[in-house]
């Protein structure tokens, strides 16, 4: 029998706090329809039905605010079509809900779609046909054929429209020197580790006759240290705004990128930007005499969440929305200088508009179903496009008439196949800390559940630990999700402390205590699950990836009476071994345990799982990409081979090949979910005592088979 922790009181939450009314969110509930009229009967979501998942990626909203341009995201046929990453398409949709339709489809893989400043062309970054590298390509914005606009000798990485749209200044890393790539086709492929990476630089291309017209060649802007990710154009055409970091290491992109407003002809360097640490989104304001900027608070600060304006001239940053208990996300500027934006609040989120000065911050809607993701804002500051997903829908195109106060609009149906599928109910739960702290999060419920039924129950906890679960769509190939609830699981997703949308305090407060009072939360969310009756205190799984998964070595290590079941993704196993072999030693010291490893030594082996092997009993799934640079590989290899060692606990270690930190391959996806889904139901169902067979059976054949048979 497995011991549990009756804790402090459940709080039930079912109300909805919206300042807008909301169109169109409901249709993936409609009822699928047969030709007679009568209501077709619904079914669960499968794992590969989430395969095949489409989802919204970015919008772009016209500079009249006419037209959305988005990308979408279409998996590749698992099983049918050649294995690999997912295909992202263009599309186009009007502002009032008509004419969606595709300008870019296929096999293409579509990035950073952006109009030209007066509207006339679309352009976006592919790698298409011939191509060596990712170019910037444009389409006439009525449709037409794609030119490609700029090239270079690698791929583009960020690029942005001068105000005149005749120029653009985009970053590429420098070619490989022609004498290694001598050297290196005769054998000489030696590694210098963290050393032999390609600088990352600023060029402008010329565009003589405008949008539409060849480009010039390109040059470079010389004189700028540093390797810049972001670009972007002053109003007066002249300067650039930059984020360089010291060197091009993912560490340093994270921790020390730092603005610099530079001369777009010389490079020189005409204001230094402070800000304090992590850094998001930057922008000019119209007039171009501030920048604002999504920055951290300070330098230990997890997450950039704050909204920040500061004079182009450099000086100090000023927090415009001090009293916000959440995380700006994304936001754009209108002509008169307001700044509109979205925010994440708890689960929920907000759609908003500030002065610079932190006055009149308007809200246009508040609200957790649904939730909002990104926005786009037109040229007159009047009309918003935005990304919005909700329980039982995957990211969707949103607009927003913000003058007329109108209500949210849902522009796009994706996945209308949805109508088909019988969701189970979300709810957004919140209960009481072993401190008296609250704690948020989302349950699951399972389908079909009996009154009063006890019911195996699954623990989805999330990365970072500077992220955190919405009121949104919560289920993809490693989280189980509806998937799992169709088939009688109970699912929580628990925000936390050191989740994000809370604001900074509570972003901070598992700082230096990975694996403390964090964890102790998760246990108070499943012994109110117990408490409640709902969940069966001998059935409890844990899942998760990267800090999730280092969540899930921890509860079946440290805390094994507690979990008969885990599955762990690119998880940690060892504190001490992951500071020295992953490829961002500096955050993890700076934000999340505010100490050195090699100086505090105690402290990362005492909350290391492999510390606590003999005391597990849960039966442990660990599932790797093979190629992972943030959690090295060598981290589930450790913990498998100490619990192989004990040798009286089921374990299996799945690598993936090519895979890094998460899978992109549709296979390795598809795997993935059902190797989870199986040893959740073997563990917590069948009451299973050794580890299922290594084999997946796909049940592809007759796909497969059936496709083949087309073709020929």
């Amino acid at each position: 029998m497995m011991r549990s922790r009756l804790g402090g009181a459940f709080l039930v939450t079912f109300g909805i706090v919206l300042s807008l009314a909301v169109s169109g969110v409901s249709a993936p509930l409609a009822r699928a329809q047969q030709p007679d009229g009568q209501p077709r009967s619904l079914r669960t979501l499968t794992p590969l039905d989430v395969s095949r998942i489409q989802s919204v990626g970015e919008v772009a909203i016209q500079p009249d605010g006419s037209q959305i341009a988005y990308t979408l995201t279409v998996p590749r046929e698992v099983g049918i079509e050649v294995n690999g990453p997912a295909w992202t398409e263009l599309h186009v949709v009007r502002t009032d809900g008509g004419d969606d339709r595709p300008f870019v489809s296929g096999r293409v893989n579509i990035l950073q779609p952006r109009w030209s400043p007066d509207g006339r062309y679309l352009a976006y970054l592919a790698k298409r046909q011939d191509d060596d590298h990712r170019s910037i390509y444009v389409i006439p914005a009525e449709a037409g054929e794609s030119v490609k606009l700029i090239e270079y000798e690698t791929d583009i990485q960020d690029y942005d429209w001068r105000p005149d749209g005749r120029a653009v200044a985009f970053i590429a890393k420098e070619p490989v020197p022609a004498d290694l790539v001598a050297l290196r086709a005769q054998g000489f492929n030696q590694q210098a580790y963290e050393e032999d990476v390609q600088a990352r630089r600023v060029f402008v291309a010329e565009l003589p006759n405008g949008p539409g017209g060849a480009a010039a060649t390109s040059r470079r802007v010389e004189g700028i240290s540093g390797h810049p990710y972001h670009v972007v154009w002053a109003p007066d055409g002249r300067r650039l705004l930059v984020d360089p970091a010291p060197t091009p290491l993912i560490d340093d992109r994270y921790m020390y990128r730092r603005l610099q407003v530079i001369d777009a002809e010389t490079g020189t360097v005409q204001a230094r930007i402070e800000n304090p640490g992590k850094l998001g989104a930057f922008r000019w304001s119209p007039d171009g005499k501030s920048i604002a900027m999504i920055s951290a608070a300070d330098f230990n600060d997890p997450k950039e969440g704050r909204l920040m304006v500061v004079p182009a001239e450099g000086g100090a940053l000023r927090d415009i929305l001090p009293d916000l208990e959440g995380h700006v996300e994304t936001f754009a500027f209108a002509p008169n200088g307001r700044i509109v934006y979205t925010a994440s609040v708890g689960v929920g989120s907000r759609l908003g508009r500030v002065r610079m000065d932190g006055r009149d911050d308007e809200i246009f809607y508040e609200g957790t179903d649904p939730v909002l993701d990104y926005l786009s804002l037109d040229a007159r500051g009047r009309q918003v496009a935005l990304i919005a997903e909700s329980p039982t829908m995957a990211r969707e195109v949103f607009a927003l008439r913000l003058e007329r106060r109108a209500a949210l609009s849902r522009l796009t149906d994706v996945n209308p196949w949805f109508a088909e599928i019988e969701f189970s109910r979300q709810e957004i739960v919140r209960w009481t800390a072993d401190d008296g702290l609250t704690i948020e999060g989302l349950l699951i419920h399972p389908v079909n559940r009996a009154n009063g039924e006890r019911v195996p129950t699954i623990v989805v906890a999330h990365g970072g630990p500077e992220s955190h679960f919405k009121n949104g769509w919560l289920t993809s190939y490693s989280r189980p999700g509806q998937m799992a609830a169709g088939q009688g699981y109970a699912l929580l997703y628990p925000n936390y402390r050191g989740s994000t949308g809370r604001g900074v305090a509570y972003s901070k407060a598992d700082q230096g205590d990975g694996g403390g009072a964090e964890f102790d939360d998760v246990l108070a969310g499943v012994d109110a699950l117990i408490e409640r009756g709902l969940a069966d205190p001998d059935k409890v799984g844990i899942t998760g990836g990267s800090y999730g998964g280092y969540f899930t070595a921890w509860g079946s290590t440290r805390h094994s009476d507690r979990f008969a079941a885990g599955v762990m993704f690119v998880g940690i196993s060892d504190q001490l071994s992951k500071a020295g072999t992953s490829d961002i030693p500096k955050e993890m010291e700076a934000v999340h345990w505010l100490s050195n490893p090699y100086d505090n030594l105690e402290l990362f082996l005492e909350r290391s799982p492999v510390l606590y092997v003999e005391n597990a009993n849960t039966p442990l799934l660990i599932l790797h990409g093979a190629d992972d640079p943030r959690v090295n590989p060598g981290q589930s290899l450790e913990l498998h081979r100490a619990l192989k060692l004990k040798g009286d606990v089921p374990v299996r270690l799945i690598l993936y090949p090519g895979e890094q930190h998460g899978n992109r391959r549709a296979a390795a996806r598809y795997d993935y979910s059902l190797r989870m889904l199986r040893w959740f139901d073997h563990f917590l169902k069948q009451d299973g005592t050794e580890v299922p067979p290594w084999r997946i059976d796909y049940g592809l054949a007759r796909e497969v088979s059936l496709r083949s048979a087309i073709q020929r």
